[in-house]
């Protein structure tokens, strides 16, 4: 397997760092963190610059929140020049590793994305009668530290980005503590290793893919799956043999083992694609497409709040339509006229 070095001098330097700073800025430019750093900007760069140079550069302290949708989710969000780091390392490395995914890893990659993956989906239901879904249980939390390095190292070579790539994944904040054992594993095994990598950033979800990358591979080639699409942690294998797709849940379980994770209990079931299924949002049947009710119910609650909130002047108006544009353009994947329909009909947007 090829292995690529001298990378770092690219990522330290001035012109990637600039370009890294922009899209860490994307729809953030007005927060007090991004407009003082881009205030001091050629300075702020420079000091980035000499810090990654010299390796003396130490990332700051997450601000960790929760969210509840679909379930409740530890966020952790690292300082700016941190994210700024990030993207500049992403935008050397990622183009290496990008090269060895396999087609249908829909997450966090250039010209794919949730949409992509629902409509792959749609064309591998019709080619098939039945669908086995799988969800990895506790997916970031349970990342092991040791065997994310050692797949750093099988692309890359270059001993200063492997330090870089490696204090990322050290400097993470503790995660949601995960119980589980392993063939060879004694009691203590769990509390020695070190897990879990944080749910916001960018590099979170890039490492996240070369986790799995293997285990990609290991499905489409030797397991002989012509139908999987892998979207982070959520993949679906299709086949018109359901014997099969339960040999090929067994086969899955054992090669994540070896991964240290483990299949949702609940969450991995083999059934008919005309019943449809829920993935990335959306109920897929073979002839079409549907919003899941609990989306319908969150984004009936998230639309009043907005009303109210626009009502007391609490949010402008160009706030209200760039929050209805971005829902509109997830639901439109979906049959909602008169879904849309029945649900504006109840909102009146205007200022008391």
């Amino acid at each position: 397997m090829k292995t690529h070095n001298h990378l770092f001098q690219k990522i330290c330097s001035f012109e990637n760092l600039l370009s890294a700073a922009r899209k860490s800025q994307r729809s953030k430019r007005f927060q007090t963190e991004v407009a003082h750093f881009n205030f001091h900007l050629e300075k702020e760069l420079y000091r980035l610059q000499g810090e990654l140079q010299t390796q003396t550069y130490c990332p700051g302290t997450y601000h960790e929140f929760h969210i509840y949708e679909p379930k409740l989710r530890k966020i952790s969000a690292a300082p700016y020049r941190d994210r700024v780091v990030h993207h500049a390392l992403c935008n050397v490395i990622e183009p290496i590793f990008d090269r060895t995914f396999i087609f249908d890893s829909y997450a966090c990659r250039k010209g794919k994305g949730t949409h992509k993956a629902v409509n792959r989906f749609t064309e591998f239901s019709r080619k098939n009668g039945y669908v086995l879904k799988c969800d990895i249980r506790k997916y970031f939390p349970s990342i092991d530290h040791n065997i994310l390095k050692a797949r750093f190292r099988r692309k890359i070579r270059d001993a200063q980005v492997l330090w870089l790539m490696d204090l990322i994944v050290d400097s993470s904040n503790p995660q949601e503590y995960v119980q589980a054992y392993f063939e060879g594993d004694d009691l203590l095994t769990s509390l020695h290793r070190r897990c879990g990598i944080p749910i916001g950033n960018l590099t979170s979800q890039f490492f996240a893919n070369i986790y799995l990358n293997g285990f990609d591979h290991f499905v489409k080639e030797a397991l002989k799956c012509r139908y999987y699409i892998r979207y982070v942690d959520d993949f679906v294998v299709l086949d018109s043999d359901k014997v099969r797709l339960h040999q090929v849940k067994a086969a899955m379980t054992d090669y994540l083992a070896g991964l240290r994770l483990k299949l949702h209990p609940h969450k991995c079931q083999v059934f008919p694609v005309s019943t449809g299924t829920d993935f990335l949002g959306y109920q897929v049947f073979p002839t079409h497409r549907r919003l899941r009710a609990s989306s319908v119910r969150r984004a009936r609650r998230r639309l009043r709040r907005l009303e109210r909130d626009y009502r007391v002047g609490k949010i402008s108006w160009g706030d209200v339509q760039h929050s209805v544009r971005s829902w509109l353009g997830h639901v439109q994947h979906a049959d909602t006229y008169g879904l849309r329909r029945a649900i504006f009909s109840d909102l009146f947007f205007h200022r008391s």
